[in-house]
C-alpha cells in the first residue's frame, strides 16, 4: 500500500515545527503550539492555539484533530470541540481549540505538542429519507441500553 500525500506548508509564524509521528506505530501526527511565549490556560477557559502549518489533504479525505491523551488525563486540557474536522478543501492555518476542564491553570510552552492530526477517508454515502427504518436487535435503545 502506498502512502497518500499530504502537503504541509509552514506559515512563517515564529516557532513553527512540522508535524511528526512520535513513533512508527503512531496513527496521528503531533501538532505543536506555534507561539512565541508561554500561554497559560486558566481553569474553565478556552484558547485558540496556532500550529503555524497549513495542509493540502488528498481530495475526498478528512483531517481529524484529536486531543493528546496525556494533556487530557494528566492536566485536564482537551479540545474545546472534542474532535476538529479539517475538510479536504481547507488550506488555511490549522488552529487548535483547547479548554482547561481542570481546577488548575496549565501553561502551554512554545513547541509543546497540543493535538494530533489523523488523516482518513470517510465512506462516501448518500442520505435517503425514509418513513421507517429496518428493525435491529438494539432498536431505539439509547445511552446505557447495551449494558454498563
Amino acid at each position: 500500500m502506498s502512502d497518500a500525500r499530504v502537503f504541509v506548508k509552514l506559515t512563517g509564524r515564529a516557532g513553527v515545527k512540522a508535524p511528526e509521528r512520535a513513533t512508527s506505530g503512531s496513527a496521528g501526527f503531533d501538532l505543536c503550539a506555534a507561539i512565541e511565549a508561554p500561554l497559560t490556560l486558566q481553569p474553565g477557559k478556552l484558547a485558540s492555539v496556532p500550529t503555524g502549518i497549513a495542509v493540502k489533504l488528498p481530495e475526498g479525505s478528512v483531517g481529524l484533530l484529536f486531543g493528546r491523551s496525556g494533556l487530557g488525563v494528566k492536566h485536564g486540557v482537551t479540545l474545546s470541540n472534542s474532535v476538529g474536522v479539517i475538510d479536504s478543501d481547507y488550506t488555511g492555518e490549522i488552529f487548535v481549540g483547547l479548554c482547561n476542564v481542570s481546577d488548575e491553570p496549565y501553561t502551554i510552552m512554545p513547541l509543546d505538542r497540543v493535538a494530533q492530526l489523523v488523516v482518513t477517508s470517510p465512506l462516501p454515502v448518500t442520505l435517503v429519507e425514509t418513513e421507517k427504518l429496518e428493525e435491529t436487535e438494539r432498536g431505539a435503545g439509547g445511552f446505557g441500553s447495551t449494558g454498563r
